[in-house]
């Protein structure tokens, strides 16, 4: 199992005391992306957004500044909101990301958990879903051909247009993230891209018929069941003990889901919420090495299998120390043991 890392170059600490500049925020997600190399992690994400308190409106330069800078790691998209951009700029920067990291470039391509990306690039929201279903399927035609005929409504048409540059991967690695939409599961099935699947709430395995939904429309579509692959986007947080992750994750996660909640109509975080997420089946992955190891085990087999994990900290205004701290333990202590 691949274990790694999203980000979205949060900054809910803006209210604090002490607040951390842009460009300070920006070298320490830099140095975190160099630390998770060095600490044997398989792969780190950067999401997209386009509000105050993030700074991840513009991933791949983070990805390929990164790059620069690191030796093995994949380095992913998590997610770039593709109804919300061209699909040929999209792909000239994942495929110059994949020139310049030596092959090491993915996308997980979205349609965003939130819709700021809508009004700023002039699309309509009620063209949520068309959006993307139409430019994802441009955005393959492109990676599988240097010469592309096309033609579609959200954009003008392509006639035997060359795409530059190419990756290094003859197939660029895209991968589709969805939440709860059944029809995105049966999209990505019947297309045989890899699902990556964010849960960030709830019991795991309540996602299983899901991904059952998934691998049965990749089945029926033709596709080998290797190719249908399956990952995991959780909220989670490794530190010493079970006691010490706690105290140190809720506090931060209770004000930014209770802020983001104000947004979207969800009751303020308690702790009895954020405990019932603690259990043997939550989504939540917070706790000592052991523990999670156990957790994470427990999920891959509530889905069927899963080939990849990936921990987003940032929701809980937690310290570069702390994250990096806890990108080693991962790396070091809680990978070797999962996989074991």
């Amino acid at each position: 199992m691949e274990i790694g890392i999203d980000s979205f170059a949060a900054r809910f600490d803006e209210n604090a005391s002490t607040t951390l500049q842009d460009k300070d925020a920006m070298a320490q997600l830099l140095e975190r992306m160099e630390h998770a190399d060095r600490s044997g992690l398989d792969v780190f994400g950067i999401g997209e957004h386009h509000r105050k308190g993030f700074l991840d409106s513009a991933p791949t330069m983070i990805l390929a500044a990164a790059a620069a800078r690191t030796k093995q790691i994949k380095l992913t998209s998590a997610v770039t909101v593709l109804s919300a951009i061209d699909p040929v700029r999209a792909f000239q920067h994942f495929a110059t990301l994949d020139l310049i990291s030596q092959g090491r470039a993915e996308m997980v391509v979205g349609r965003g958990s939130f819709v700021d990306a809508f009004p700023l690039f002039g699309y309509n929201v009620n063209d949520y879903d068309a959006l993307f279903e139409e430019k994802l399927k441009l955005l393959l035609k492109i990676r599988d051909n240097e010469f592309v005929t096309w033609s579609g409504k959200f954009r003008p048409a392509l006639r035997d247009q060359p795409v530059y540059p190419r990756p290094l991967q003859p197939s660029l690695p895209i991968w589709v993230g969805v939440g709860g939409t059944p029809e995105s599961f049966v999209r990505a099935g019947i297309l045989g891209l890899p699902l990556m699947v964010a849960i960030i709430g709830g019991e795991t395995h309540r996602f299983r018929p899901l991904v059952d939904l998934y691998r049965e429309a990749g089945r029926k579509a033709g596709h080998a069941p290797e190719k249908l692959t399956v990952g995991l986007h959780s909220l989670g947080y490794i530190a010493n003990t079970h006691e010490e992750a706690v105290e140190e994750f809720y506090p931060g996660y209770a004000t930014a889901m209770t802020n983001v909640g104000k947004e979207r109509g969800w009751p303020p975080m308690t702790r009895a919420r954020f405990d019932s997420q603690m259990g043997p089946g939550g989504a939540l992955l917070i706790g000592g090495v052991e523990e999670i190891a156990e957790k994470i085990l427990r999920h891959a087999e509530a889905l069927g299998g899963i080939s990849r994990l990936t921990f987003q900290m940032d929701t809980a205004s937690l310290s570069h120390e702390k994250l990096m701290r806890s990108i080693e333990l991962i790396g070091t202590k809680l990978k070797p043991l999962v996989n074991k």
